[in-house]
């Protein structure tokens, strides 16, 4: 299961957030720095409302969403990568996530302790990026000292160390490992090192549930920053999810209508995360149960079966697979194969959002 790490200055909502997301997550949310010191895991259904309509046409038994794992970081603060407010401790939990969800304080609230002593969400995100930079710099040059004595006689550590070395240029610049575009076998080499600057990132704007449905300056100044940093920007409310936990369905509906929003930036969040990690979803129905399956974008189709079985990949035959929207309008698989809409889809087949499959395999 893919993981995304939720970080953020200490005070942004980062544990108020991540409550929501898990509803029984016990993190504690304080008014007071490094209130988080151990990071809390939680389990999340990404939601799909395709799942019921299936679960419908097939009377299933029951509904399997797929699953996103969060992790609540502790907040960084600056200096955390010479080990200021225990950052060695917190930059290690973020090299053991896919992908980074980035809280970012753009609410006004005297209540609330800002750790910098006012409220400038651009500020606040450089201050994390800069950390992020210095510690995958420190990484890089150990890197590089220690490959560079094999690069004399090893062309796979010379290519190494030329990569290294162009990476340790754009990072003493303060910029991204993601901003290089780096190829699929650069990104291959590095791998084992694992970059906080070159992980995919989405910046999380927390505001106060009267800015939900609008934004406010301060999300525009992270929007701008964003587009800049190859980053999705998501608007949420820890605040407004928390009071969404403790509602009935009729109750939420009617709460996000009086604030002018369809949905909370919960689900947004959820779903821009499973995105941003270059996930799909294809789906099985049938009177047992209606399922989403995740797997990596351009997989083929022996290579999906194997995230249901493995031995499904070593005995597959065929993929008899419709889209969901021809079958929801259809109305079955019967009526769907009538008008050639049901398909058999061999070994060379990738697999596409939303797929429904059926997967033939041998003995």
């Amino acid at each position: 299961m893919l993981r995304a790490g939720i970080v953020g200055l200490p005070n942004v909502g980062k544990s108020t957030m991540f409550n929501a997301l898990v509803a029984n997550a016990k993190a504690d949310a304080a008014n007071f720095p490094f209130c988080t010191i151990e990071p809390n895991v939680g389990v999340v259904s990404v939601p799909d409302a395709r799942l019921e309509v299936l679960s419908k046409l097939s009377n299933s038994q029951k509904i399997v969403p797929t699953r996103i794992e969060f992790v609540d970081i502790a907040g960084l603060v600056k200096g955390a990568s010479k080990g200021e407010g225990l950052g060695n401790q917190f930059l290690a939990n973020i090299r053991e996530v896919d992908a980074i969800v980035h809280m970012v304080r753009c609410f006004d609230n005297d209540d609330i302790i800002h750790v910098a002593g006012s409220i400038d969400p651009v500020r606040d995100i450089e201050i994390i990026n800069l950390e992020l930079v210095l510690a995958d710099l420190a990484q890089v040059e150990k890197r590089i000292a220690k490959v560079r004595k094999q690069a004399k006689n090893d062309k796979n550590a010379q290519t190494e160390v030329e990569l290294l070395e162009r990476i340790s240029s754009v990072l003493n610049d303060g910029k991204s490992v993601r901003s290089m575009g780096l190829l699929e076998e650069e990104l291959l080499i590095i791998k084992q090192l694992g970059l906080l600057t070159g992980k995919p990132i989405i910046y999380a704007t927390n505001v106060s549930e009267d800015d939900l449905a609008t934004g406010n300056e301060w999300v525009e100044e992270v929007k701008k920053f964003a587009s800049s940093d190859d980053a999705k920007i998501v608007v949420v409310s820890a605040q407004v999810e928390s009071e969404l936990v403790e509602l009935s369905a009729d109750e939420t509906k009617d709460f996000l209508e009086a604030l002018g929003v369809e949905e909370g930036g919960l689900k947004s969040l959820i779903r821009a995360t499973y995105d941003l990690l270059g996930l799909r979803t294809y789906l099985t129905t049938g009177e047992q149960e209606t399922r989403a399956w995740t797997i990596i974008a351009g997989m083929k189709a022996p290579q999906a079966a194997a995230v249901i079985h493995t031995d499904f990949e070593k005995k597959f035959i065929k993929a008899e697979t419709i889209s969901y929207q021809d079958l929801v309008t259809t109305g079955s698989k019967n009526a769907a194969k009538e008008k050639g809409l049901l398909r058999l889809e061999g070994k060379d087949y990738i697999v596409q959002e939303g797929d429904v499959i059926e997967f033939r395999t041998g003995a």
